[in-house]
């Protein structure tokens, strides 16, 4: 085997990508080619190096990409000329999700593979419904059952009889077969009584569930037009869900939120905003970039001893900066005898993080709040560094010269721009899918209407959240009414804000 790549079978996972295991995650990293599913959350990719080659070879409602065939032959194929292939399935790859016929043909081609188990949406998917499959209290027993056979074989493989029997029946893909699953159960003993759910993208926050009895539970999802994936759970535990049901409650269930930050930027908002339900949208409307010339920060970094402060005002500009001092020779050694002053908590963290103290962070995160911060400080005579974007208000300097600094300002970030299109939102927005958009800085206010067009008018209904006023006031002036502007200028604080204004809305029945 010899020259051979190796291929790992992947268990993605139900949906909800922080689902995926740790060997999962380590396995797509580590892969040159990545073969992977419908049902496989996209953002699980972002797990994969740059150079990675995707290939994707879904299905939907029968429509084959590839097929099994084609897939277990790219597989083999792949690996066959010594790459690593990650192959994602949805849920877990054995869980009637035909890994193992991967693996046969893998193992007839002398392919070596390793089988990453995944946790399947047998499971998972009821959990996130508040359905316990087993309970003390109502039984011991659970049986997984496959909603549509093989079609080729002649008959049906299911004992129904003894399924009748089971106190918990979780059938997979079974949708366009529950009329006829639930006239078997009850034909074979199933009280028509029995609590019945029926739950359509479970652990994502479109996660829709059903509850009645089996008996109504067909005609009760034709009225609601349910449609696959959907999981069917049969027995007496789904009326837990009554006191049980945990992830539909959050605060922002199913709200569609439009991050308009930086995408390297975007992941701290995405998660908080994730933990209290709501389905996030990334949409990132700038990208940063390095400054025409580094000639201005370079200068002032060959004389670093002459500066007392250097205040940061961003994450940005302390990244920027701090690689631009290693690239020219330099180390943090050099601020040796500079203090340091930050915007706010989060631009503090960024420095933090290199181990260096920060002597001044003001009360209210925004320019103004830095200058006020000063009062306390003699400046007469002291040289400042502001390296700050390209864009930006004057401010600090302003504020700080007025104090008897000297204050070198020189640009280490410029925000231009992102490629993204207009077309991406713009289904989202006539679909109803998108509640709030959220602004970090005016620049992500005027790139975001630049991308849309002079023809962009925001559609009824959805709201504009801004962090803090500055951003506010880009949004105010830009035509857009803000709905929801927190008091401190934080990510933390603008998710608290959004939960709040969504939170009130709902108690006043008017969410």
């Amino acid at each position: 085997m010899e020259g051979k790549g190796k291929v790992y079978i992947i268990g993605a996972g139900p949906g909800d990508p922080g689902l995926i295991t740790l060997r999962g995650a380590a396995c797509i990293r580590e892969a040159d080619v990545i073969i992977y599913d419908h049902l496989v959350n996209p953002e699980l990719l972002r797990h994969a190096g740059e150079k990675v080659r995707l290939i994707y070879a879904g299905k939907q409602g029968g429509d084959h990409t590839l097929s099994q065939d084609e897939i277990n032959r790219r597989l083999v194929e792949e690996a066959g000329q010594g790459n690593v292939v990650a192959r994602l399935k949805g849920g877990d790859p054995f869980i009637f999700g035909r890994g193992g016929e991967e693996a046969e043909a893998l193992h007839e081609a002398g392919i070596p593979f390793d089988i990453i188990p995944g946790v399947t949406s047998a499971i998972a998917v009821p959990a996130y419904a508040g359905i316990p499959l087993t309970h003390r209290g109502h039984t011991s027993t659970v049986a997984f059952v496959t909603g549509h056979e093989d079609p080729t074989k002649g008959k049906s493989d299911i004992d129904w009889q003894a399924l009748a029997e089971i106190g918990t029946l979780v059938f997979l893909m079974g949708v366009k077969n529950l009329a006829a699953i639930a006239e078997n159960l009850i034909r074979c003993g199933k009280d028509a009584a029995t609590p019945a759910a029926l739950i359509r993208r479970g652990t994502t926050p479109e996660q829709e569930t059903l509850t009645c009895t089996l008996g109504d539970i067909a005609r009760k999802a034709d009225e609601r037009r349910f449609t696959p994936p959907s999981i069917l759970v049969v027995g007496s535990v789904v009326g837990l869900r009554e006191t049980m049901n945990w992830f539909e409650t959050r605060p922002l269930f199913g709200r569609g939120i439009v991050i308009t930050r930086p995408e390297a930027q975007a992941e701290g908002l995405a998660d908080l905003l994730r933990v209290q339900g709501a389905r996030v949208i990334p949409f990132p409307v700038i990208r940063i970039a390095p400054p025409e010339s580094w000639a201005p920060l370079d200068q002032a970094l060959s004389r670093l001893d002459a500066y007392q402060w250097i205040v940061f005002t961003s994450a940005n500009g302390v990244s920027s900066f701090f690689r631009r001092l290693r690239e020219r020779g330099r180390d943090i050694r050099d601020l040796k005898g500079i203090r340091i002053a930050t915007i706010g908590p989060a631009t503090a963290a960024a420095v933090g993080a290199l181990g260096i103290h920060v002597d001044l962070v003001p009360e209210e995160f925004i320019s103004e709040g830095v200058v006020r911060a000063f009062a306390g400080e003699n400046l007469r005579g002291c040289r400042v560094l502001l390296p700050r974007a390209e864009e930006a208000r004057d401010v600090i300097p302003e504020g700080l010269e007025k104090m008897g600094a000297k204050v070198d300002v020189v640009t280490v970030y410029r925000t231009d721009r992102s490629d993204r299109d207009a077309a991406e939102l713009l289904p989202l927005f006539a679909g109803g899918k998108v509640d709030v958009i959220t602004f970090t800085s005016p620049s992500t206010v005027n790139h975001f209407l630049g991308i849309m067009g002079p023809d962009f008018h925001l559609p009824i209904g959805v709201r504009i959240a801004c962090i803090g006023p500055v951003t506010a006031a880009a949004a105010q002036k830009a035509g857009l009414t803000v709905d929801i502007l927190q008091e401190r200028y934080t990510i933390p604080e603008l998710v608290r804000a959004i939960t709040a204004y969504f939170e009130v809305r709902r108690a006043k029945g008017t969410a």
